[in-house]
């Protein structure tokens, strides 16, 4: 089995994955983001590093869908590789901040790999407006992240809720995070973990 959590930066997909894999026992595949040699740079610099970056994450992501294929264990997975494209690099690309010499060649590159990538047995959506978002990276204080516009974060969004509502390759489940506090509230994590068993198993 494999589930893959999705959405904003802020919106709490780190968090949901490791609690669904310690609830169900199964392994967790997180971003890889702490080891980013790029992220930092292009934080600071986006138009300089945003290629250099996108196509960092792009190996990274590829790598990690090729280990849970071969791995045969239950997986949650923080992220995936369509984000990678439909979201950042074309974000990017739109904001002028990637040329379009180089989207044209990531996106080359991502039609490729995703010829060899099977998708998640489900996918699950963190929905999140803008202000909740700013309040949990605020709260985090990753010193990479201070430098995120509110305008940056609203055309992230509008990217997820286009990619989400033309999503086709398997099953999908939105959960709308702004009212919900599953880490401090167990029956808010109960909630979710029902809609993924209905998701998953069916009413019966």
């Amino acid at each position: 089995m494999h589930i893959a959590v999705t959405g904003n930066i802020g919106a709490g997909k780190t968090t949901l994955t490791t609690m669904l894999a310690k609830h169900y026992g199964w392994h967790a595949q997180f971003e890889d983001v702490d080891h980013n040699p790029y992220l930092e740079d292009f934080y600071a610099d986006m138009s300089k590093w945003s290629f250099a970056l996108q196509i960092y994450f792009l190996g990274s992501r590829f790598r990690q869908v090729k280990e849970i294929r071969d791995s045969g264990k239950n997986i949650v997975q923080d992220r995936t590789i369509y984000e990678d494209a439909h979201i950042f690099a074309e974000n990017l690309n739109d904001m002028e901040l990637l040329t379009d010499r180089d989207f044209n060649n990531y996106s080359a590159i991502f039609d490729l790999m995703k010829s060899f990538v099977s998708a998640p047995d489900l996918l699950i959506y963190l929905k999140s407006d803008v202000p909740n978002l700013v309040k949990k990276i605020y709260k985090r204080g990753r010193d990479y992240e201070a430098s995120i516009s509110i305008e940056y974060l609203a055309k992230l969004n509008q990217k997820y809720e286009k990619w989400i509502s033309g999503y086709k390759e398997g099953k999908l489940l939105v959960i709308e995070v702004d009212d919900l506090d599953f880490v401090e509230r167990p029956e808010d994590f109960g909630y979710i973990l029902e809609k993924i068993e209905t998701e998953l198993h069916g009413l019966f």
